[in-house]
């Protein structure tokens, strides 16, 4: 049933082109804006942060779009017919893939216009995939929530935030360390078995707590 959920949220993915272009389009053009005011001049501590907001405000945007039906004949069908553990764990695995995905693609445009700057690029790339995953599974079940909320999906940003405090913290510290190019003798492992804790927590109380969610 999880797999037919996550190929079925593929599908109507690829039947609405537009929202993939404008996802396409917002990473490019907020990166080619960022560098042409940047200019090339840019401090490794800059260029850490200024990735991550670019990256956060793309995931928000991908985010929205998860629970925002506004049919309340397909909403009754999916109550009645899958288990809601099943759908919230094949919206987090979609949602993780898609996140993934626009995380390797903001990277690829922002080495190409502003110049790659991480130096351990093995560590980056690991705490960007570990990272994104993170952000999906929060962003997920804030989606859920603000779809409850009448579809106010600009709660999204402020529910989430106490969430992704913790884990935004932890992905700047150790991107950091990968920006820096320190060896991975040197690397702080705590950080990144404190990054993968936080995902397992994040997508363990999703399950737990969509089931209740649903039924309201």
């Amino acid at each position: 049933m999880i797999k037919t959920l996550f190929y079925k949220e593929v599908l109507m993915e690829f039947r609405q082109k537009n929202l993939l272009g404008s996802i396409v389009i917002y990473i490019i053009g907020t990166i080619f804006i960022t560098a042409l005011s940047l200019k090339g001049k840019i401090d490794k501590p800059t260029w850490n942060a200024l990735f991550w907001i670019i990256h956060l405000f793309t995931s928000v945007n991908i985010s929205v779009k998860n629970f925002n039906s506004k049919s309340n004949e397909i909403n009754l069908f999916t109550y009645l017919y899958y288990k809601p553990t099943d759908l919230i764990i094949a919206k987090m695995l979609y949602n993780i893939v898609f996140i993934i995905g626009a995380s390797l693609l903001t990277f690829f445009f922002y080495s190409l216009f502003i110049k790659n700057q991480a130096d351990n690029l093995p560590l980056f790339l690991i705490v960007l995939i570990t990272g994104s995953a993170g952000l999906a599974s929060v962003l997920t079940i804030m989606s859920a929530l603000a779809s409850k909320a009448g579809g106010n999906f600009a709660l999204i940003s402020i529910l989430s935030f106490p969430l992704l405090t913790p884990l935004l913290i932890v992905i700047i510290k150790l991107s950091k360390q990968a920006v820096d190019g320190i060896e991975w003798a040197g690397v702080n492992f705590n950080l990144l078995y404190a990054l993968l804790a936080l995902n397992i927590i994040n997508i363990a109380l999703n399950i737990l707590l969509f089931k209740y969610l649903w039924k309201d």
